[in-house]
């Protein structure tokens, strides 16, 4: 592709937009992000790129430099063509793009269920023709749709649409979050020099001394705008011996400096209209015309503006640059700004378009207005039932300041902050704060404050800073609101557990204590409901240890099961609770509850958390792929839904595989962050990853000091499963003391417990320190309770060791016979090191196993897997797709891609040919 007259320099980058455009037009998704800083071209090479998709639908939408951040405003522009198209998605999408638009009323939408909805009309309007979507000055978005195009870029494959973004190069240190990060890039740099001397040549007159022009593209550094508009009509004789060459030490600026010299040249009344469109941040040039005659101006001055290159005035109104925008509107004077926002609010429709008409106001006003802040705080309202968070933060914190009364202002600043909070920005939350501990606030509001600080920790660093902030907000909201103080001492716990050993002294049992008097029933009074057992179970729990809260947990565990399930911190309580019980079924029920709840409501800021609780029942299971699957999902998801988490699950599967490499990195980046966070947790966890892996690599002294380190600390979950490794490693290390101890602690804890899965635990550990019958017995014993559950892993290797004990008695044929079962079963699996430890013993009993084939090229990914098992269980691609949050086609290529690997034709041979590969239902 030849490059266009006007833009030198640029012929790699337009051969990238023509394999994009390509691609697309062969039936596969194409997404990429153009990266560079103002004036860099940024926005040519879109023009180019859409000019080169004849036959493409073709839709845009550019981010207007603005405070107003209305929910949604730019992906609805982006979709506005394809609206026709809402009646073919799924019932949920619909509502929720429908309400996430305005246009209709309804629950307020996750953001993640609007993002899908957007992603199936984007594949619906592909049915038809290519789609090329264009999205400039992307880092301009409102919150909502950059999360959003983010989510749905990571999402597109084999739809025939191109995604396109362009945005600024974030500055160092800028704290707003990145949506786009992750997507394809295109980082775009100055001209070479060849190319910088050809565009300067357009716009400078005559000849011009060569160490001059030398100058000029060493300080441009072959920047384009530079070179356009800071020499635009200069002669040569004006740049004679450089003696008038400007500073273009910081170019955005010195450009839009330039812009501004441009405007000034201009009649007052062009100028105060061109500032007029600039505050308007839609470009509608019938509303920006009828603001014009409010101010008893001359629509027609504006045509000296278009005929200065400086706008153009159409169907829509367009700056010649971003910059132009923002030039005008900083260069004018504050009044001058009130004046155009005061025109622009008295003629925008109060009901047709409410919210930027209060934005208006809210910039027309001098100082504190009452009326301006209620609307304000109206919009925020609309916005919140839009699913916009990041907007009702916005109106809400512009309510704050021109609110009034101090009390009012105060109490409105705290509402601000939980906004703030909810949409991300700690940053924001934590200086509304202080607005609203200034106050004065009243003394609930001040106990709000205080409960928030402590969220905003907990959510930063989820280390051991959080658990005393969040005590004492719950003491102090005790006697002013029960209900919040309770569900602030479930929180206080939940951060204690997070913080395990590097809590600060006292204070995980100082917390626990306070938690359980606080949930203490007066004497005589009705059972506690079981929200309320809960948090006296989990005291319990960390001030006494396991068995002496186990059965209150238990008890609170089967009344909240006999409850309607429900998403939020309380299930994810109860599924560490289950955990800890070692209750296997009521894991993987309240687990795989929540994840069907939150894909069928599309509450995919919940997702991540439901993700990791099943993919690690999963991986205990013995199900390595389906769990593989699943964390594959979390980091699609996980990108712009919540702050970034440690590798917990990553690691763990890691370890199960037997991947010594990985889990090493993995390891590394656990204690790394878990030591700069205060996240004692992590450092727990770590240790009993490492336990596992080094129990199947059979590398016993490195396991027994993992698993001891782990079981030491009494951490609730982690340190009883590391009891479980403790006991195998200590026995095969010739640490009989050791093994015996934490065997006995862990028959207690199965008293205790009572299931299947910790009974059959504790007999298998009875099992590596007995000797004779007993120990026989108790393998028996082992083996009978652990095939009763859903822990596969633990029963081959309840196999593996009662076939090495068995091999070691001279009983050479019941050896094989475990040892075969065990080596079937973990390599299956994937249980890489274990597998190959039952292989060597199977060779000692004198019969050969074989390793598992490195060939991989047929293997299924797990994505490949999952969308196989749910094509095996009858599901329609539209129905995976929603499952999945992809797009049908995409679920169309991978089942293609499937049935070639397993070398099948239909979905009626899926079940056969998974069974053949080992692939349970």
């Amino acid at each position: 592709m030849d490059p266009p007259s006007r833009l030198f320099g640029r012929t790699a980058e337009l051969e990238i937009l023509g394999r994009l455009i390509a691609n697309v037009r062969r039936g596969r998704s194409a997404v990429l992000v153009v990266r560079g800083e103002p004036g860099i071209g940024k926005t040519e090479l879109l023009r180019q790129l859409i000019a080169e998709a004849p036959g493409f639908g073709v839709t845009r939408v550019a981010g207007v430099e603005s405070e107003m951040e209305l929910p949604y405003a730019g992906l609805h522009q982006l979709c506005a063509p394809m609206l026709g198209r809402l009646g073919s998605l799924a019932e949920p999408q619909r509502r929720g793009l429908s309400v996430a638009f305005g246009l209709a009323s309804g629950d307020s939408p996750d953001r993640f269920l609007v993002a899908l909805a957007a992603l199936s009309l984007l594949a619906e309007a592909a049915q038809e023709r290519p789609m090329l979507c264009v999205v400039d000055d992307a880092q301009w978005l409102d919150q909502a749709s950059a999360q959003v195009l983010g989510f749905v870029g990571r999402r597109l494959l084999a739809e025939p649409v191109g995604l396109v973004f362009a945005v600024r190069t974030p500055a160092s240190g800028d704290p707003a979050p990145d949506y786009l990060a992750g997507l394809p890039e295109l980082q775009l740099g100055g001209l070479d020099e060849q190319s910088a001397r050809a565009l300067l040549a357009t716009v400078i007159s005559g000849p011009l001394d060569e160490s001059v022009r030398a100058r000029i593209l060493a300080e441009t550094r072959g920047h384009p705008l530079a070179l356009l508009e800071l020499y635009r009509g200069r002669s040569a004789a004006d740049l004679a011996g450089g003696f008038a060459l400007p500073d273009t030490g910081d170019l955005p600026r010195r450009i839009e400096d330039q812009y501004a010299a441009r405007l000034s040249e201009l009649p007052a009344e062009v100028q105060r209209l061109v500032l007029l469109a600039a505050a308007d941040p839609v470009g509608d040039p019938a509303l920006i015309l009828r603001a014009a005659e409010v101010l008893g101006l001359d629509p027609g001055t504006m045509n000296l503006a278009v005929a200065a290159d400086l706008l153009e005035f159409g169907a829509t109104v367009r700056f010649r640059h971003p910059l132009v925008r923002s030039a005008a509107y900083r260069a004018a004077t504050a009044e001058d700004r009130r004046t155009v926002h005061e025109a622009l609010a008295a003629v925008t429709d109060p009901l047709a378009d409410p919210d930027r008409r209060a934005w208006h106001c809210a910039h027309a006003t001098t100082g504190p207005d009452e009326v301006v802040a209620e609307e304000l705080i109206s919009s925020a309202g609309r916005a919140m039932r839009r699913g916009g968070v990041a907007a009702a933060a916005a109106f809400w914190e512009r309510a704050v300041a021109l609110t009034p009364d101090p009390g009012q202002r105060a109490s409105r600043a705290l509402t601000a902050a939980e906004a703030k909070y909810a949409a991300g920005d700690f940053e924001a939350a934590q200086a509304l704060l202080v607005t609203a501990e200034v106050g004065p606030p009243g003394e609930l509001d001040e106990a709000r404050a205080q409960r928030m600080r402590a969220q905003v920790a907990f959510a930063l660093r989820r280390g051991a800073d959080a658990p005393p902030l969040m005590l004492r907000a719950a003491q102090r909201l005790q006697s002013l609101d029960p209900e919040l103080a309770r569900q602030t001492y479930l929180e206080t716990l939940l951060a204690t557990i997070y913080a395990g050993r590097l809590a600060h002294g006292q204070d995980a049992k100082h917390v626990a204590y306070a938690a359980r008097s606080a949930t203490l029933p007066p004497s005589g009074s009705q059972p506690l409901p079981h929200s309320q057992l809960l948090i006296h179970g989990l005291a319990e729990r960390l001030a006494d240890g396991y068995l002496a809260a186990a059965p209150t947990l238990k008890e609170a565990l089967r009344r909240y099961r006999a409850q309607p399930l429900e998403l939020g911190w309380l299930s994810v309580s109860y599924t560490i609770v289950a955990m800890d019980l070692w209750e296997d079924e009521a894991w993987f029920e309240l687990a795989a509850g929540q994840l069907r709840m939150a894909r069928a409501n599309g509450t995919l800021s919940w997702l991540p958390f439901t993700l990791d609780y099943l993919a690690e029942i999963h991986v205990q299971a013995g199900e390595l792929s389906k769990a593989a699957a699943l964390l594959t999902e979390r980091e699609h998801v996980e990108s712009g839904t919540r702050e970034p988490t440690l590798p917990y699950l990553p690691l763990l599967l890691a370890a199960w595989r037997g991947d010594a490499p990985g889990a090493a990195e993995l390891a590394e980046e656990m204690t790394r962050g878990a030591t700069d966070r205060g996240e004692g947790a992590a450092l727990t966890y770590t240790d009993y990853a490492q336990a596992v892996l080094y129990n199947g690599q059979g590398n016993y002294r490195a396991a027994a000091e993992a698993a001891h380190r782990a079981s030491a600390v009494d951490e609730i979950v982690i340190s009883p499963w590391a009891l479980y490794e403790l006991v195998e490693a200590a026995a095969r290390n010739d640490q009989a003391e050791r093994a015996r101890a934490a065997a006995g602690q862990l028959s207690q804890l199965a008293a205790a417990s009572a299931s299947n899965w910790a009974r059959g635990a504790a007999a298998r550990s009875r099992a590596l320190v007995s000797g004779g019958r007993a120990a026989e017995e108790e393998y028996r014993e082992a083996i009978e309770l652990l095939g009763s559950t859903r822990m596969a892993t633990h029963l081959a290797r309840a196999r593996l060791v009662y076939g090495e004990w068995l091999r070691r008695q001279k009983r050479r044929a019941e050896a094989r016979d475990q040892l075969r079962s065990a080596f079937d079963a973990l390599t299956s699996m994937g249980a890489e090191a274990f597998a190959e430890r039952a292989r060597r013993e199977l060779l000692a009993t004198g019969e050969t196993a074989r390793k598992r084939s490195d060939d991989t090229r047929t293997d299924l990914t797990p994505q490949e897997e999952e969308i196989a098992q749910l094509a095996r269980e009858g599901r329609t691609n539209q129905e995976i797709a929603a499952q999945l949050f992809i797009g049908r086609r995409t679920v169309e290529w991978h089942l293609s891609k499937v049935f070639a690997k397993l070398d099948i034709s239909s979905r009626l041979e899926l079940d056969q040919a998974l069974r053949k590969r080992g692939i349970r239902s």
